[in-house]
């Protein structure tokens, strides 16, 4: 049952969080944390100036007694949405996701751009900590656990929607099923035929794409075939590097007959390192991408891949950051949403193995564009 949230309600939460505040001062807090009740104000508010261990002590006493602002700084009726860039569909669909919770209940919707500030420094949070949302989503969050405590410790409710990394265990979330979505291409192109299958995964540092990548792996394992290191390669996820490592596999003396990209970027530079090279989609080369941005659709030939259901995943968002303003109990602090293999015409089955090599048989691609 969805949370009956309304503007009004908003506000009359926020005045009981504070009246059940008790005891709790600022001034409780800095005597229990040993510190000065403008360093306690700093840290409420996000602000730098603070040392780390100091940081970490008042935050520590703050959960620890569940301070909350009083009912004079209430927090305004709405939602605030963090992104780390705004040019995906990703964004765009996760917003429209969280709009439509919120309108339907008459709520505002903010957002902040990380990459506008040039990083995650502290400058946009005290921007965003002292607008006093409601509450926050934050969106492919690569925060560190003490940013996350930095705004756990502002008091208010937060949500973290499709991240990186995962966030602590006091942060719910919402994300996609990766592991399901890559196991799934992966048994696709198996399906077809296909046993040279290339992997390009994306940066190794985000728990996201080591996930796809292991389990394109486990995949192909479990049907016998288990991944040739030479067609495994990692890079970011752009287009720029689907080119560059798209053009190393392809230039090799035994080229793959399939790639599988970590997402649609990676496989969209695949697409052009094949047309550079003559190389057919999908006669010559079967390419699948992970995501299901608007492109993919577009493309030629359209592209076999893995849809997120982003804008479903800020619906999502948006009603679990609602029970916890509502401080309604919260059943599942980990969400997880299906994605679907969306098959379109860059797959098919595989040449014959003697038909033709990459890059050189180029009358038989040329006939096969015909």
């Amino acid at each position: 049952m969805q949370p009956d949230y309304s503007v009004t309600e908003a506000a009359a939460r926020a005045e009981r969080r504070g009246r059940r505040r008790g005891e709790m001062t600022v001034a409780a807090v800095a005597r229990l944390a040993g510190v000065s009740k403008p360093t306690v104000s700093r840290v409420l508010n996000g602000k730098s100036g603070v040392a780390p261990d100091t940081r970490q002590r008042v935050e520590e006493v703050l959960r620890e007694y569940g301070y909350r602002r009083p009912a004079a700084v209430a927090p305004s009726p709405g939602m605030e949405v963090v992104f780390f860039g705004l040019e995906s569909t990703m964004a765009i669909e996760i917003m429209r996701g969280v709009q439509d919770v919120a309108g339907d209940r008459d709520l505002g919707v903010g957002f902040t751009d990380v990459a506008a500030f040039g990083g995650e420094g502290r400058p946009w949070a005290e921007r965003l900590l002292a607008r006093r949302p409601a509450g926050i989503i934050v969106v492919h969050s690569r925060f560190t656990a003490q940013q996350y405590a930095q705004l756990s410790a502002s008091g208010i409710p937060l949500v973290s929607a499709q991240p990186v990394n995962p966030p602590p265990d006091a942060v719910p979330s919402v994300a996609a099923t990766n592991w399901s979505g890559a196991v799934a291409a992966t048994r696709h192109l198996i399906g077809l035929g296909h046993r040279r299958i290339a992997l390009i995964g994306g940066p190794a540092d985000q728990l996201v794409a080591r996930e796809r990548l292991e389990a394109c792996r486990a995949a192909m394992e479990t049907a016998g075939l288990p991944a040739d290191p030479q067609l495994i390669h990692t890079g970011r996820f752009l287009f720029e590097d689907g080119l560059e490592l798209g053009t190393i596999l392809l230039r090799m003396a035994r080229p793959p007959t399939a790639v599988l990209c970590g997402d649609d970027l990676l496989a969209l530079g695949v697409y052009e390192a094949a047309r550079r090279a003559g190389v057919h989609i999908p006669g010559d080369l079967s390419v699948v991408g992970f995501d299901g941005i608007t492109a993919t659709r577009w493309c030629g030939p359209p592209m076999t891949t893995v849809r997120q259901p982003f804008r479903e995943i800020g619906a999502a968002a948006a009603r679990l950051l609602l029970q916890l303003i509502m401080e309604d109990p919260v059943a599942n602090t980990r969400v997880e949403l299906p994605t679907a293999l969306a098959i379109r015409a860059s797959t098919a089955a595989p040449a014959p193995e003697n038909a033709s090599h990459h890059g050189v048989d180029s009358a038989r691609s040329e006939s096969r564009r015909a």
